[in-house]
Formats: C-alpha cells, structure tokens, sequence
C-alpha cells in the first residue's frame, strides 16, 4: 500500500513483500562543495530483480541519488556526509567508481554520453573494459535486443539519432554484465514513439535475463507502466512510496505529476503549478 513518509530519514519499506534488496539506501546526506545540501536523510531500497522508479520534478536529488550509489559525488565536489549505501550486504558508500562497476552496479547517465568519434561496435566494447570473457556472447546479447545497433555497428556514434545513442549507452552499460542498472531520465529529448521503445527493452531486460533496474524519470507516466515500485522525491526527501500500480492512481501524483483531475481529465499547466502550493506531504 502506498505510504507518505516521515520527514525524519526513517528507512521506507522494501518494496513488494518477499524480495530481498540488492540496493538499500540508508538515511543519507549528501553536501556539495561543503555548503548545498541536496539530499536531507534520502532511503529507499530497490528488490532483486525489480524494476523501481525513482520521480520528482528538476533539482529533487534523483541524479544526485544515482551518483552517490556510483561513486561519482568526488568528481563533482560531492560527498555523502551521513548514512550509507549497501549493495547486496556490502556498505559502498565510499567505494571507488571501478569498484563498484566490477560489483555489478552500471550507470547510463543523463544525456547519454556515447564515444561520438568511436562505432557503434567499439562503444559497446568499451563497456566491458573491466571483464576479460564472454565479451562476445554479450555483445550478441545487446544485438539481439537492440537490432538497430546491429545494423549500424560499423557507423560512428556520433551519426546516430538521439534514440539510438539511448539504445547504445544502455547497451554498453549490458556490456559490463550488471546486477544492477541505474538509468538517469533515458527518456530525455524523445518523441514518443521512441521513448515507448526505449521503456520497452527496459522491461525486456529486466524480464527476460532478470536486470534489476532503478529508473530516475520526469516522464512518470511511463515509469509507472513499466515500474514494481515507485518512490516520489521532493527536496532530497522521499516523500512517497508504495507500489507503482498505487501511486498511478493516487490523487497527489495524478494531480501533480501525470496532471490529471479526480475524475481522469487533464489539467491545464496554469491548475497544475497552482496545486503544488497544497500538496498534502508540505
């Protein structure tokens, strides 16, 4: 059942009964540059196997969130100053990027980020850098799920369409056979149609060779289609949880997020922007 969580930082529930977490973030705090405070006591956890979305509107803390679990806030003058990050029963919280891809956790990042002046093939290549077997059979793999890729393997990167370069950046993130894939706003810069393609060999993935996925999107429609579970973010705060089926249907995210009224219809931008001043969890 869906649940509004406490300012507090106390940890929200796993998710669906009876799976074990291969993620959880435990009440953490994350600083920039010694001053901003972007994450304010942040927990989730993400179930094995699942695929769990991540949603707030720009500046909430969701890429900050990926980036701390990667390893990446020293790069970008970040630190987690409270709280930990565990993976499968290992605290990570300050355990180098390379480590942690070796550990089975990838990132596609916002903007995609593809080797425009290498091929397509040599993209994917690149994404197995720290494995030494079964490169092969694995860029068969990506192939076979991405057959666009496959056509266009010997064509610099940099010629793709924005929604090829999504497919190559999460194939080359499949090249580095992860437990856990993390995936910043893959819908960023879409049309539709390709945005349906792209959310569809997620779940492909995830279905078929058993991905787990956390997904950070704006577009909240779509992740909560293809979503087990669901976290609303605000502030660096979780603010909302509970079973993607729930929050589609509960009034505060069809209000402020799919921008729906009670009975179904659309709202106008204007009723939208007005509702945030009296969501219920401020």
């Amino acid at each position: 059942m869906a649940q509004q969580v406490e300012e507090s930082g106390a940890r929200p529930a796993p998710g669906p009964q009876g799976s074990e977490s291969v993620l959880d973030i435990n009440n953490i705090e994350v600083i920039y540059e010694d001053v901003i405070l972007v994450l304010r006591g942040l927990s989730l956890s993400v179930p094995e196997g699942k695929i769990v979305a991540l949603l707030g509107s720009n500046g909430a803390g969701k890429s900050t969130t990926l980036k701390a679990v990667a390893g990446l806030l020293p790069s970008e003058h970040g630190e987690v100053t409270q709280g930990n990050v565990v993976y499968q029963g290992r605290k990570i919280t300050r355990a180098n990027p390379a480590e942690i891809v070796k550990m089975g956790i990838s990132l596609v990042m916002e903007g995609r980020r593809v080797f425009e002046h290498l091929t397509v093939h040599e993209n994917l290549q690149t994404g197995a850098y720290t494995r030494r077997s079964g490169v092969s059979a694995d860029l068969d793999l990506v192939y076979e799920f991405f057959p666009r890729l496959k056509d266009r393997r010997n064509q610099q990167a940099g010629y793709l369409s924005g929604g090829e370069q999504q497919m190559l950046a999460i194939g080359r993130s499949l090249m580095s056979k992860p437990k856990l894939m993390m995936l910043d706003e893959p819908s960023l810069g879409l049309a539709p149609l390709l945005v349906e393609e792209i959310f569809g060999r997620v779940k492909s993935l995830n279905q078929e060779i058993g991905t787990t996925v956390l997904l950070v999107e704006q577009n909240a429609r779509r992740a909560l289609e293809i979503a087990n579970h669901a976290y609303v973010m605000e502030n660096g705060r979780i603010v909302l949880e509970g079973p993607a089926a729930e929050l589609a249907s509960n009034p505060d995210v069809q209000e402020f997020y799919l921008g729906l009224s009670e009975g179904g219809a659309r709202k106008s931008y204007r009723e939208v922007k007005h509702y945030k001043r009296r969501k219920r969890w401020l």
